[in-house]
């Protein structure tokens, strides 16, 4: 399979303005894409990035969870080769909590249905390029339920099921898929969590040597790896890992 070539590129990255998708548009920068469409829900957020690569950067409004600035979104591109889906909530609720329902339909609507969407608003644009890109920012809990987050941890598990699906379905196509499964990472999302936790750089650098060398799932942190490689052994020993978290 030949190597992924970032260079020239047009790239789009949902929930840009902080953590893992900021981080995610400054790899963009240093791996040489021409030009990142930042999409926010609030173009004020995107003030920084546009401080920082003016000649790359380019802010979009979009909410994943409004159809109507999904479908705006393709007519603001002139090309597309990388799509990025990174925007996601969470909510500490278990699956059993009374507010159950609203919580998991909230997060399904961003975290599964938002990514869905815009991917089918943006496909024609990924089969025009001559080497396209899908990343899906999953998460280890796709893997196995976290029950304090347990409906974040279903919505993941949704987007983990589209990515594989994408992954046969787009093969012919030229366009690669890629999903990411990081644990607990240095963000705002993951305030309150006492455990050693990376930069969300770490996930962007992992994310793109995975989609470089053809790498179809990557857990870019050290508590991903070893938890998924307890799944790999014995799925029901990493949901008692989980369980025990409550």
């Amino acid at each position: 399979m030949k190597q992924f070539d970032f260079n020239g590129k047009a790239a789009l990255v949902t929930g840009a303005n902080r953590g893992i998708g900021e981080a995610f548009v400054q790899a963009l920068v240093k791996a040489g894409v021409s030009k990142i469409y930042a999409a926010v829900r609030n173009m004020d957020n995107a003030k920084s990035l546009l401080a920082q690569y003016p000649d790359i950067v380019t802010p979009i409004e979009l909410d994943v969870t409004r159809p109507d600035l999904i479908a705006n979104v393709a007519g603001q591109l002139g090309s597309l080769d990388i799509l990025i889906n990174n925007a996601g909530i969470a909510n500490a609720c278990n699956s059993t909590s009374e507010n159950v329902l609203e919580i998991a339909r909230a997060e399904m609507e961003t975290n599964f249905f938002g990514p869905m969407q815009l991917t089918l608003a943006l496909l024609s644009l990924l089969k025009k390029s001559d080497q396209a890109a899908i990343i899906n920012v999953c998460s280890i809990a796709a893997i196995s339920n976290f029950p304090s987050i347990g409906p974040y941890s279903a919505s993941k598990a949704a987007i983990h099921s589209l990515t594989q699906g994408y992954r046969a379905e787009l093969a012919s196509e030229n366009i690669r898929v890629v999903g990411v499964y990081p644990g607990p990472i240095d963000t705002r999302m993951a305030e309150g969590m006492e455990m050693e936790k990376p930069h969300p750089s770490r996930v962007a650098e992992r994310a793109f040597d995975a989609l470089r060398d053809g790498v179809a799932d990557v857990f870019p942190d050290d508590f991903s790896e070893q938890m998924y490689a307890t799944f790999r052994k014995d799925p029901l020993e990493l949901e008692k890992i989980f369980a025990g978290m409550l």
